[in-house]
């Protein structure tokens, strides 16, 4: 008997060892409003602030296989040097990572993991926004693999950077 007529009379032998990964929780860790102009902001007609969103994602390892991924989304609206709104929101997920190779680890979790939960942070937001008198504010997708490259080349640089000092 070989290794394909093994697996074929036992089709749940090759799930065992393929990479799996679950979500086995998604919460709000922390989330804040603050509407410092109400209500002389919402009065409708004046030009729209200019919005500033902060996006940063941080990774804790949990007990054996979940680890803790955290989406903190920052967003300020500014008009005229003046606050309007300023909204924070920290979406965390339990992740459970089964037979996943080392080396896609890291993307797995700083990629893949935080663009499962952008659509359901990005919806709070809206949420946060409309109730908080505005038009929703629809965040726009986030590509996390661009942002872990760029955070990649920027802890390349620091390195090579103090390797000459």
């Amino acid at each position: 008997m070989t290794d394909t007529d093994a697996n074929e009379s036992n089709p749940d032998a090759s799930a065992d060892t393929a990479p799996r990964l679950s979500i086995a929780a998604q919460y709000i860790k922390d989330q804040s409003f603050e509407n410092p102009g109400a209500p002389a902001s919402l009065q409708r007609g004046a030009k729209a602030p200019a919005i500033n969103v902060g996006i940063d994602v941080q990774v804790r390892r949990g007990p054996e296989p979940s680890y803790e991924v955290e989406l903190k989304i920052s967003v300020e609206a500014v008009q005229e040097e003046t606050t309007v709104f300023l909204a924070e929101l920290l979406y965390g997920g339990v992740f459970q990572l089964f037979n996943i190779p080392a080396e896609t680890l890291q993307p797995l979790l700083l990629v893949e993991c935080p663009r499962l939960l952008f659509p359901f942070a990005r919806r709070i937001i809206a949420d946060m926004t409309r109730d908080g008198g505005y038009t929703p504010l629809m965040l726009d997708n986030i590509d996390f693999s661009q942002l872990y490259r760029q955070r990649m080349a920027q802890l390349q640089a620091q390195a090579e950077a103090e390797k000459k000092q």
